[in-house]
């Protein structure tokens, strides 16, 4: 039902905004002072996870799930971050990447439990760009990004994703990237695609955001933006919503 929504909107044209909440930088008592921003200006959906393993994925997400009308999907960094606190996830496989482990082997590792939970599962193709500087995600999974420049590798590579059934593919810059993925290489991806094409990272100014949609986005996803100033929520979504 998550997926039937996001595929309809975007077949209409509608773009749509997710907020990423990372439980390794916002705890309880950071999540309960975002309730009140979050359900006064609803982005599309929220997105929980990181890159580090953290304990308090299944609070956030649960917390979360209790109080905003809005979908709360996973955004798992690895399958100790699997929880069945949330209406969903995002079943990441890091397409850019060679190292097996963020290929299949967490998907192997959490795939009973996630059946079990009865959550919505979205498979997503996860594309590392080089935002600038070394991201967590490239940290942490011992991979190299697609170079900023090379739009026909995340071209190519989205293709083969959406080609072995990813619902979704997405784009990702990293967190608190000094550059976001680059306009020419969002509108070439999509070009080529027929399913939702997701972009993140470095999305901290309104012009950014304007840059991805005008590109080819569907849905933008932003997370650090909000993080000293979560007001700005409202500002984001007005900007989705009228575009």
């Amino acid at each position: 039902m998550i997926y039937e929504n996001i595929l309809s909107k975007t077949k209409k044209g509608k773009k749509q905004i997710a907020l990423l909440i990372d439980p390794d930088k916002t705890d309880i008592q950071g999540v309960e002072r975002l309730l009140e921003t979050v359900n006064e200006t609803p982005p599309d959906m929220v997105l929980v996870g990181g890159s580090l393993i953290s304990d308090n994925t299944g609070d956030v997400a649960g917390l979360l799930r209790e109080n905003v009308s809005v979908p709360v999907l996973l955004f798992p960094g690895s399958s100790m971050q699997v929880t069945p606190d949330a209406d969903g996830i995002l079943f990441l496989s890091l397409l850019s990447g060679r190292n097996p482990e963020f290929l299949v082997s967490h998907h192997v590792s959490s795939a009973l439990v996630i059946k079990a939970s009865g959550m919505e599962v979205i498979s997503t193709g996860y594309i590392l760009v080089d935002g600038g500087k070394v991201s967590s995600v490239e940290y942490m999974s011992n991979t190299r990004p697609v170079p900023s420049d090379k739009t026909d590798i995340s071209v190519a590579t989205a293709v083969a994703g959406e080609m072995m059934g990813m619902k979704m593919i997405y784009l990702e810059a990293g967190s608190g990237a000094l550059m976001p993925v680059p306009e020419e290489m969002i509108s070439g991806v999509k070009r080529n695609l027929s399913v939702p094409l997701v972009v993140g990272g470095g999305l901290n100014t309104e012009e950014k955001l304007l840059s991805a949609l005008n590109a080819g986005a569907d849905i933008v996803v932003v997370g650090n933006a909000f993080e000293n100033k979560p007001e700005l929520l409202k500002e984001y979504v007005a900007i989705v919503r009228n575009f």
